[in-house]
Order: structure tokens, then sequence, then C-alpha cells
């Protein structure tokens, strides 16, 4: 399928997407090479092996890398860089922004999509467990993944967002802040994690407003992110497979709602449409869904549709 935008619409544009080795990150630089954009991709997974801060590296046992992101975004009609970062690590993100301001002098898009904490957050036999019965380590463990990240990297990279009028800070999370301020997220740490990036969002809209700059809080649906996938045996290419039930392979069936899943360039395209958006400053300080983008923009996912799991909850 053609790209929404066209391979020009943010072509001289520089965006850095903080945690974009795999899942949503990965679709959102996708999304903004497709239209042209010079896509800085980090994150801790690099066929370099975990930074010089970082001996554990990520927190997946995964083989996606921030290199095959940056190959992504150049195939697909950016440029793509990637950049070895532990977002956890003040020293490594000021590094980023002296490189950045020394290669690019300025950024337009910074998207805060740092998260790692899937698995310590658990699976669903584990949700609605008390604070108690946690462990308290793994809980402020994704505190400091889903939070502290995303403040460090806003403190030396949003100085380069303000440089020149008109720059993006997306903030992406899971759940509305209508949703989630109605409803009960798994459990107090990640409940407070997605409760508090949509805050995020609205804090640095008020900041960022005097400068020209606009954030918003975006969620994607139910994600087909590579861990989705595994999880159900199946590849975007036959996800639909996973919702036959009792299946031959023995392999797990997706819940009927999964069938209102989205890919990971489905937030892409709508985080590219707002970065194209002359008028983007209407979007401020908002919490919006992918489908809410889609539905302003009219693009759509790769097979064409135009998902919206949230609309069923």
């Amino acid at each position: 399928m053609t790209p929404p935008l066209g391979s020009a619409a943010l072509r001289g544009k520089v965006a850095v997407v903080a945690g974009a080795t795999r899942g949503a990150g990965r679709g959102i630089a996708a999304g903004l090479g497709e239209a042209g954009a010079t896509v800085i991709c980090t994150g801790r997974s690099s066929v370099h092996g975990p930074g010089p801060y970082s001996p554990g590296g990520s927190d997946y046992d995964r083989p996606e890398t921030i290199e095959e992101t940056a190959e992504l975004v150049s195939r697909l009609g950016g440029i793509g860089v990637a950049a070895r970062v532990d977002h956890l690590d003040p020293a490594q993100v000021g590094a980023l922004a002296d490189r950045v301001r020394r290669e690019h002098g300025a950024v337009d898009v910074l998207v805060n999509d740092i998260w790692g904490a899937e698995v310590l957050k658990g699976g669903p036999a584990q949700w609605d467990t008390p604070i108690w019965e946690l462990d308290l380590e793994d809980g402020l463990r994704i505190l400091r993944l889903g939070l502290d990240t995303h403040l460090i990297t806003s403190h030396y990279l949003l100085p380069l967002l303000i440089e020149r009028p008109g720059g993006l800070l997306v903030e992406v999370t899971d759940g509305t802040a209508a949703y989630n301020a109605g409803h009960y997220r798994i459990s107090v740490y990640y409940d407070l994690v997605k409760n508090a990036v949509n805050r995020l969002a609205y804090a640095h809209g008020h900041e960022l407003r005097p400068h020209s700059a606009t954030a918003v809080a975006v969620t994607p649906g139910w994600l087909r992110s590579e861990m989705m996938l595994d999880a159900f045996g199946v590849g975007e290419a036959n996800w639909r497979d996973a919702l036959v039930p009792d299946r031959a392979d023995g392999l797990p069936s997706a819940p009927p709602g999964f069938a209102a899943s989205e890919s990971p360039r489905f937030i892409g395209r709508g985080i590219a449409a707002l970065a194209v958006e002359p008028d983007r400053a209407r979007w401020n300080q908002r919490s919006v869904t992918a489908a809410d983008l889609a539905r302003a923009y009219g693009f759509t996912d790769l097979d064409g549709s135009q998902p919206d799991a949230w609309a069923a909850m």
C-alpha cells in the first residue's frame, strides 16, 4: 500500500525515537521513515552489544536490534540512524543530545516510547495482584523503566526540540487519560506508569506552548508486537491464524478481540501525520489513540483497515 503521506512529507526533518528497537517504537520509526524523515533510532539492543554503562543490555532476551530498525527506516525512504543508548543513564542521554546537536542542529520530532517492562509486569495470571504480594524490586524497576527514562530523555532533548518553532513531542503510553482514569490497569505499578505518561504529555505541553511546540500522548490499541506475535506462534503475514479456535498446531488461540489488533506501523503513521500537520498545536496536551488519529487524517494500517481495539472496551 502506498504510504499515506508520500515519501517526501518529512524530508529534511529530524526525529528521535527513543526506544525504537521493537514494538511500537520500531513501528513509529518506520512510519516516520515512510514520510522521508531522518530518524535516530535509540535503544539498548545492538549488533555491537550493550553499551559501556549497560552490561546487562535490554531487559528482554530478544533478537531485534536498533540497527535493524534503522535499516527499515532507510528501506522505506527515510534516513535511519542507529544510536545505542540506555535511557536510564543521564550520561548516555546527554551524549546523545550532544551528538544530535553536532550532526543535525535540532530535533523536529521527539518520541518517548521507552518501556522495557513487559516481562516485569507479568502475564494475565499475575494481573490484579495486590502490591503487598508483588516483588518490590520488580515494581520499582517498572517505575524507573517507564517514567525515569522519559524524564531523563526530555531533560536532555527538549532543548533541541525548541531550537525552531513547530516541534512535536509524543509520549507513548497504554490507554488514554480518559480511559485510564476510570479503569484499574493490571497492577499498582503499571497503573501508575501508564497514567503518569499521559500526564507527562499534558505537563510538557504547558512548558512547550510558549516555544511554539506541541506535546501529545498517543496510545496504540492491541499491538501486534514481535512479542505478541510470538506468543500466538504467528507472524504479521498470517496473524489472523491466531484467531482460529482449537488450533491444529496446538498453539494458543487469541481471543476474539485480537481481530481488532493493529500492526506497529499504524501508530507510526499516526505520529507521522501529526508531524506533517501545520496546525498540530490543536492537539497540544491531548491524549489520543492511534485510531483517533486515523479517523482525523484518513490513513490506514498495512492491510488497509482502521482498527480500533479501544472501541469495544
